[in-house]
């Protein structure tokens, strides 16, 4: 039976006027605080702020001088930091590194984390991020070729030996990628496309992430369940996560409305509301088969929405999801 766990989605960039130290100090103290209390924490691998997406002021937001972390480089560093945490990205976009160097890395942080390290990949989608950080921006079933080609590279380097690859966009020959991971890196992959993501999760991913409404979670589930049928893979076999991109939790629906207001994050799966409110939200996705969160909380770098969580949210979890995973192994 799996366990629940709760991962911390790490802000890549400030949601106060904080810049540089001040930021990654706010960021020390909430994993100060969940260390020993949560399983992990994840970050974007984003190089422009969230909130340029949906901010009135567009690209003349980043004029702002918005301090943005990247991934690689962040969590390698707090892994070091927090030796009681899980860390990983949410996801990996696979265009911006070859995907043989992605496996050396991985290899590299899962050694020197002892085996903490989960390799996050999705195919890649911020169209201004490839254009002013110099990649081709192909169509979107090119870059899901990419993915698939550059999950088949790494598994293979990871596999041992010299490893070589022909694929159309990717190519590798007699690729070594010593050490190689022990235990092996969960292979989470991120994305809802129905013809050929979910098939690619189905076909490779340990973890699969998703964010959106109980219902269209569920309807996901249900094509990844085809998949997995059409492919002959157990269903069962994927660990279910959800990426609760807002969660916004205060003693009160007011309290929590006014945060959920002041935050530069407009997103889908918002959760907003009392403990009790939050918690019968996340039971929802419980009951369809999720076991792994990841929690991105409005109101930091304040820390009374994560506290509250973990001691009035979490323990609901956990006994609703004791109780639905016994209920389907009985």
């Amino acid at each position: 039976m799996a366990d629940l766990k709760i991962m911390w989605r790490i802000p890549a960039n400030p949601t106060d006027e904080s810049r540089r130290t001040l930021f990654i100090d706010q960021i020390a103290e909430t994993l100060d605080f969940i260390s020993g209390r949560l399983e992990g924490a994840f970050l974007d691998d984003h190089f422009f702020p969230w909130a340029a997406i949906d901010h009135p002021g567009g690209r003349e937001f980043l004029s702002n001088a918005v301090d943005t972390l990247e991934c690689w480089t962040a969590i390698t560093y707090w892994a070091a930091s927090f030796p009681k945490l899980a860390f990983g990205a949410l996801v990996l976009c696979q265009s911006y590194r070859h995907p043989a160097v992605v496996a050396k890395m991985g290899a590299t942080l899962q050694l020197l984390t002892g085996g903490r390290f989960v390799m996050g990949l999705g195919a890649g989608w911020r169209e201004d991020e490839y254009q002013a950080y110099g990649f081709d921006f192909p169509a979107a079933g090119v870059r899901l070729t990419q993915l698939a080609e550059s999950i088949e590279i790494i598994k293979a380097m990871w596999a041992g030996g010299a490893a070589s690859y022909s694929g159309r966009y990717y190519q590798i020959h007699n690729a070594y990628c010593e050490p190689t991971p022990h235990p092996m890196p969960p292979l989470l992959i991120g994305g809802g496309g129905e013809k050929v993501t979910l098939r690619i999760v189905a076909k490779h991913a340990d973890w699969w992430n998703y964010c959106d409404t109980p219902e269209v979670f569920g309807q996901k589930l249900e094509i990844l369940r085809q998949h997995c049928l059409e492919i002959g893979r157990p269903f069962d076999e994927i660990v279910k996560t959800w990426d609760g991109i807002q969660i916004t939790v205060a003693e009160s629906d007011a309290e929590a409305q006014r945060i959920f207001e002041a935050s530069p994050y407009r997103r889908r799966g918002r959760v907003v509301g009392t403990p009790d409110r939050v918690a019968a939200r996340l039971k929802q996705y419980i009951d369809l088969g999720v076991d792994i969160f990841f929690l991105r909380f409005d109101d930091f770098p304040e820390q009374r929405g994560i506290r509250l969580f973990t001691e009035e949210v979490l323990p609901q979890l956990q006994i609703a999801h004791a109780n639905a995973r016994q209920g389907a192994h009985v």
